[in-house]
């Protein structure tokens, strides 16, 4: 898969760009659903060194696949198991620089070596989390996790996360 960016190279830029861009792309929508799809589209497009961007969000006390680029994915994650379930049932950013180092790690593309997962909030309450993959070992550093988790602030504001509607369910 091939895709071309037009993005800085230097992160503080990068990610200066990606938070005007994702406030104009969310502006006036509350509906999670398309926010967090366009989101995953923008950061697939923006970041270098990913094969996987997307979503899980909680429904019926676990993780469910939302909205994402990259290959096919597990659909259901129990909290507390691989590191989306551990974000959410630690309550903070998981950032693992050695996926195959990681207990309990769960492998939906074998070509993934590190990972970052930032927990969605909504009045003190996760409501899912932003996943990404790398095949790179050690991708993610403190300025795209603070950078992303600025990111996910902007969606937690702007979407509207009563329960039962996330999922349309």
């Amino acid at each position: 898969m091939f895709k071309e960016s037009t993005y800085p190279e230097d992160k503080v830029q990068l990610y200066e760009i990606l938070k005007k861009e994702l406030e104009a792309l969310v502006e006036g929508v509350k509906h999670p659903l398309p926010n967090l799809a366009n989101a995953s589209a923008l950061l697939w497009l923006a970041l270098k060194d990913i094969n996987w961007v997307g979503f899980y969000l909680m429904h019926e006390g676990q993780l469910v696949l939302g909205p994402f680029q990259g290959k096919p994915a597990c659909i259901y994650i129990p909290v507390g198991k691989g590191v989306c379930g551990t974000a959410v049932a630690q309550n903070r950013t998981v950032r693992v620089s050695n996926v195959h180092e990681f207990p309990g790690h769960i492998a939906c593309d074998a070509a993934s070596n590190s990972e970052i997962v930032i927990p969605i909030r909504h009045e003190g309450e996760i409501v899912g989390v932003l996943d990404i993959d790398s095949p790179l070992f050690d991708r993610f550093d403190d300025e795209d996790q603070e950078g992303l988790e600025e990111l996910v602030r902007i969606l937690e504001r702007a979407c509207d996360w009563k329960t039962g509607r996330i999922l349309g369910l």
